[in-house]
């Protein structure tokens, strides 16, 4: 008796032995996707607490800046202030890199080349007052912070995708994979119980035969 088993597998002890180990492999595979999942989880809620700090500190830094502009503004004025502006060179590009962190690519954002110092700016000490500094100074460092936050929320975005993904090949290999290889072992050992059975049958039919002869 040669019966097809589930999904065309064949119900015969070689088989058997190939879907344990299938099953030993995927148990295994969940295990570990399991054990990934639970630390990309922890990783994303910290990271989610220093995403609030990054911001709180964006705050501060846009509310000290325009502090100062507002200081700068009358003690210049605006118009001296927008002389001065367009002699300030353009930032340099974003460029981004990326870092691993369990397998998962995170962004790097840096402004290309040096960072802006006074001397760099446009324009020269003995023509403005130390308000501008003052205030290119704070600026420069909510551009600094804006590039620490956009870099944060990259990096959530991505570990949450990959949290995502995780969950769904621990729910996939959890809800079906497993669960079929169970019941195609099953079915397989209930065929060759069947043949077992019906092998003792024939050898004790047999053998009742022999002896009547």
């Amino acid at each position: 008796m040669h019966r097809k088993g589930i999904r065309g597998v064949r119900p015969t002890r070689i088989e058997l032995l190939k879907l344990r180990k299938r099953e030993l492999l995927a148990q295994k595979g969940h295990d570990l996707l399991e054990e990934k999942r639970d630390a990309l989880v922890i990783e994303f809620f910290r990271m989610v607490e220093d995403l609030r700090e990054r911001r709180r500190r964006l705050d501060m830094a846009m509310g000290e800046a325009y502090k100062k502009l507002e200081v700068a503004q009358m003690t210049v004025g605006n118009r001296k202030l927008r002389e001065i502006s367009y002699g300030v060179p353009r930032m340099g590009e974003i460029e981004i890199d990326v870092r691993h962190l369990m397998g998962v690519g995170m962004p790097v954002i840096h402004a290309a080349g040096p960072s802006p110092s006074s001397r760099m700016r446009g324009y020269g000490y003995a023509f403005t007052s130390a308000t501008v500094d003052e205030v290119a100074d704070r600026f420069a460092r909510v551009f600094e912070e804006v590039l620490c936050l956009a870099e944060m929320e990259g990096s959530l975005l991505r570990l949450a995708q990959e949290i995502e993904r995780t969950k769904r090949r621990v729910n996939a290999l959890e809800s079906i994979v497993i669960p079929q290889l169970q019941a195609t072992q099953k079915h397989i050992e209930s065929h060759l119980e069947e043949l077992e059975r019906e092998d003792i049958f024939r050898r004790k039919r047999t053998k009742m035969l022999l002896q009547k002869a």
